[in-house]
């Protein structure tokens, strides 16, 4: 039977580069400290009063467009963020009022960086059932909200003011974080194959949220009366908490298992798969799970050293350019994996 495949895809990064020199001149860090630890060497953010709606957007017209289909094809939205315009309504409904879709029901979930596999199990489920036939799969995240700097144009201007000696100190604490995320989108158009063999194969997904504050943001929810205040701001508490350490362990252990066991439930080896379609978290923790995979490096493709980590933007980001570049193509059989806060990870396989 065939399955759920991708006949179309686009990508959208906002603004100029911002480069680990230009980060330099906010905190204290470098180019080699950053791209030693990462693999980043440049990040993408979105311009003030600019969201996710607008990154997902502009993907999704490119891959309709790469489709060759109108917005008025698509029967269902499916949105990865952590990053909404508001804590509510999602953004996923904006991106269809924006695509001129009003009516189309749109689905914001909350999986952060392992958005892409927990999306292509749902876009699978409601092709199978019938409740739609096209479905736009789209991650995007517009993280300049919470970074730790407060003059922007700062780091445009090489020969600009220097921060004050309190806003460099802040910046800096939460360096380790901060470095790491970019703004960006990718956008998925997706049908059921027309031949038998190709789409989707499986999914093998896990959460375990006794691990959910190794990457968080403490401030802002609704424990606190009110949600929202001075305080919080002032304690830093709307930049993002990371355990870098037990982050590190649960991504190079759980993947690699997690791909394991999806390959032995559809009885693939992992020598028959084409292309392996990581979450562009860190190249740190992608060589990691490649080496414990015994893969080689030319099947893990990434780009993380030109967006940073764009959460659920990474994977359909990367979608688009393995598939323009040609590097995918139609009959490839690809594996998708990606760990995120939650925590969330999982896996899937997907012949073109």
């Amino acid at each position: 039977m065939p399955g759920l495949t991708i006949i179309g895809s686009g990508s959208f990064a906002p603004g100029p580069p911002v480069t680990n020199t230009a980060l330099a001149r906010v905190m204290e860090t470098t180019d080699e400290w950053i791209k030693q630890r990462s693999g980043i060497e440049e990040r993408h953010f979105v311009a003030a009063g600019q969201g996710t709606s607008d990154l997902g957007f502009e993907a999704a017209k490119r891959a309709l467009e790469d489709a060759n289909l109108p917005a008025s094809a698509v029967d269902y939205i499916l949105l990865g963020t952590m990053t909404p315009e508001y804590v509510f309504p999602g953004s996923g409904g904006l991106i269809g009022a924006k695509l001129g879709i009003p009516g189309v029901p749109a689905l914001d979930i909350r999986q952060q960086c392992a958005a892409m596999p927990f999306g292509f199990q749902i876009a699978d489920g409601l092709v199978n059932t019938g409740a739609a036939e096209t479905v736009l799969v789209i991650g995007a995240d517009a993280h300049a909200g919470f970074m730790p700097w407060e003059d922007w144009d700062i780091l445009y201007n090489e020969n600009g003011p220097k921060p004050s000696q309190k806003a460099f100190d802040r910046a800096t604490r939460h360096r380790a974080v901060s470095v790491l995320f970019g703004d960006g989108a990718g956008a998925l158009v997706m049908r059921k194959s027309k031949k038998p063999g190709q789409g989707f194969i499986g999914a093998q997904i896990h959460t375990d949220g006794r691990d959910a504050t190794q990457i968080y943001i403490p401030g802002g929810g609704f424990k606190n009366r009110p949600f929202m205040s001075n305080e919080l701001v002032e304690n830093e508490e709307y930049i993002p908490r990371m355990m870098g350490k037990e982050l590190f362990k649960n991504a190079v252990t759980k993947l690699p298992k997690v791909v394991r066991e999806l390959c032995a439930k559809h009885n693939v080896k992992l020598s028959d798969i084409d292309c392996f379609v990581a979450h562009q978290a860190n190249d740190r923790i992608n060589s990691a799970v490649r080496d414990a995979l015994e893969i080689p490096e030319e099947k893990v493709p990434s780009n993380i050293a030109r967006y940073g980590n764009t959460s659920g933007g990474t994977i359909p980001i990367l979608v688009d350019e393995l598939r323009r570049s040609k590097r995918i193509k139609e009959g490839d059989l690809l594996c998708f994996l990606a760990l995120g806060a939650g925590i969330n990870w999982g896996a899937v396989l997907m012949r073109l």
